[in-house]
């Protein structure tokens, strides 16, 4: 089936997305800070320690994965300041961006160049529901999920007329290292790759749709925004 990478495949899901590929026949590579070895010898599959933050570790993971048909840009943190923007560190603001933004640009660069020069390829970022609608506090993470989004939007306009394919998960809570309620890591991993095998965009709650029209309906309308609810 070919080479499929994972960035963040120690836990959560990144490690239910590893297994599932994993289940399908692909050699998975899987790609975190923290020790994947074991998983990786579970899966016969490869691991890479790298940070995505670091161009250049992504760029040495593509270099070694230079047929990768999936590659599944996962990466993130949430970090310990969850009140309002202002009352997050600078150097947590620095780390988080690293991580769940540049994690995602530089897979990016590292992936879609050659993923594109092949003509074929899926490309699965992890968002985040914070990415769409926007609460009073979250810390930094609301805005780096925002931005995430904006990014898998941008690469999939860029790569239209391509083989190669974006899409973007924005799950609401789920039970990781991150969050100890929430969905199942293995359900997402499982709603993602069967939207990407559908060439579909975006996998989101249902429950949340109306809370997600509501906010951009308010913003274009220049009314003040609300907390969202389901």
């Amino acid at each position: 089936m070919g080479i499929a990478v994972v960035t963040g495949a120690a836990s959560g899901i990144g490690m239910a997305l590893a297994r599932r590929l994993a289940t399908r026949g692909h050699e998975v590579h899987l790609v975190d800070v923290a020790p994947t070895t074991d998983l990786a010898t579970e899966l016969a599959g490869v691991s890479h320690t790298a940070d995505v933050a670091s161009a250049e570790d992504m760029e040495r993971v593509a270099r070694s994965t230079e047929e990768a048909e999936i590659v599944c840009l996962n990466a993130g943190i949430v970090g310990t300041s969850l009140g309002v923007p202002w009352e997050v560190p600078v150097a947590e603001w620095q780390r988080m961006w690293g991580v769940n933004v540049l994690g995602v640009v530089n897979g990016l660069q590292a992936f879609a160049p050659r993923m594109s020069a092949r003509r074929r390829g899926q490309i699965l970022i992890t968002g985040s529901l914070a990415g769409l609608v926007t609460f009073p506090s979250g810390g930094a993470y609301a805005a780096t999920k925002h931005a995430v989004v904006a990014l898998a939007e941008s690469a999939s306009l860029a790569l239209q007329g391509t083989a190669v394919t974006v899409t973007l998960a924005c799950p609401a809570l789920v039970r990781t290292g991150m969050s100890e309620v929430g969905a199942n890591p293995d359900d997402v991993a499982a709603e993602v790759l069967a939207a990407a095998d559908n060439g579909r965009f975006l996998v989101m709650p249902a429950e949340w749709a109306p809370a997600v029209i509501d906010r951009a309906e308010r913003l274009v309308s220049g009314a003040t925004p609300e907390v969202p609810a389901t």
